[in-house]
């Protein structure tokens, strides 16, 4: 059995049919690089910067557009991850990581901004939120960042900075 990445549309219209191959490509290669061989079970809903920030507002009461939100299913240590305590779909026992929500709109508009393009950009956004939902985080500018975005740049291949 194999990871399992569900990626659907929030509405029409959305373009970038490409999108799902990028995202399911960065999810096996953020769960390798974390050597995640458990089948795990990924739903990712792509929307635009309307969509996402009524989500935002709902659930983090932020009434903003952001670039990716995510909700981890399971209470993970970030680099110790424990196939057993985590909740496990009950038709094909994979582990249920959680859901992630991405902005194509601002996806595009950052890839344009940071001058590496949209297929780079949903890539990052997806390993970014594949670490939130293994228990990574980024609240504060201490160890936990560092962490987060060595975790990153490995994942991504970075060598630069």
């Amino acid at each position: 059995m194999t990871h399992q990445i569900i990626v659907s549309r929030e509405k029409r219209g959305l373009g970038h049919r490409e999108a799902a191959a990028e995202i399911k490509k960065a999810v096996k290669m953020a769960l390798a690089a974390e050597g995640i061989t458990e089948p795990c079970l990924v739903s990712v809903c792509l929307t635009d910067d309307e969509g996402i920030r009524g989500v935002n507002r709902e659930f983090r009461a932020i009434d903003r557009a952001t670039d990716v939100l995510s909700f981890p299913f399971n209470e993970l240590t970030p680099g110790a991850f424990d196939a057993a305590g985590c909740e496990r779909d009950m038709e094909s026992g994979r582990i249920l990581l959680g859901d992630m929500m991405i902005s194509l709109e601002r996806c595009a508009a950052q890839g344009e901004e940071f001058g590496h393009g949209f297929e780079r950009e949903i890539q990052y956004l997806t390993v970014h939120s594949i670490l939130h939902l293994l228990g990574y985080d980024h609240v504060d500018e201490g160890e936990k960042k560092r962490q987060m975005r060595e975790k990153e740049k490995m994942i991504m291949g970075d060598t630069d900075e």
